[in-house]
């Protein structure tokens, strides 16, 4: 399967170090992403993170706004002016900047949840309510009634 799946929870080392889980390494083999994209994550107390799959939601995104506009610059600077280009090294670990462990929360474990074209960075309690309120949330839009593009059934 390609893509981010599953979520795995892994312990910081006294050096601020955590293994990306080798399932998630795989993908970005596959992406052919040199290390780990990364910036906070415009929704949630998480990081976002990827490769060039994310690299591109983030262009296509973007394109779709005038340039030059305060909107285009707010969310540029969102989501490639607060990034970071994280290193994997040979064991498969990171070294968690201090942007990421505050903006998420992170002190001593690691979340790691997949969302298919990336994944997030999360403190494993913050995840165990979010993952609750999107069960719901979830469950909320798959019992409510759609509507096709010409506006009925």
């Amino acid at each position: 399967m390609s893509g981010f799946v599953s979520h795995y929870t892994n312990r910081l080392d006294a050096k601020g170090r955590v293994s990306v889980p080798a399932s998630f390494r795989q993908a970005l083999t596959r992406d052919g992403f040199e290390g780990l994209y990364c910036f906070p994550s415009l929704h949630q107390m998480a990081v976002d993170a990827g490769g060039h799959q994310l690299v591109a939601e983030i262009a296509k995104r973007l394109e779709g706004l005038d340039t030059l506009t305060a909107d285009h610059d707010a969310l540029s600077t969102a989501l490639y002016g607060a990034s970071e280009t994280l290193k994997i090294d040979g064991d498969g670990r990171v070294m968690l900047s201090d942007m990421i462990r505050e903006h998420a929360g992170v002190t001593d474990q690691v979340t790691f949840v997949g969302q298919g074209y990336k994944f997030q960075i999360w403190e494993p309690e913050r995840f165990r309510a979010h993952r609750a309120d999107a069960m719901k949330r979830a469950m909320s839009v798959l019992s409510s009634p759609r509507t096709s593009a010409g506006g009925g059934q």
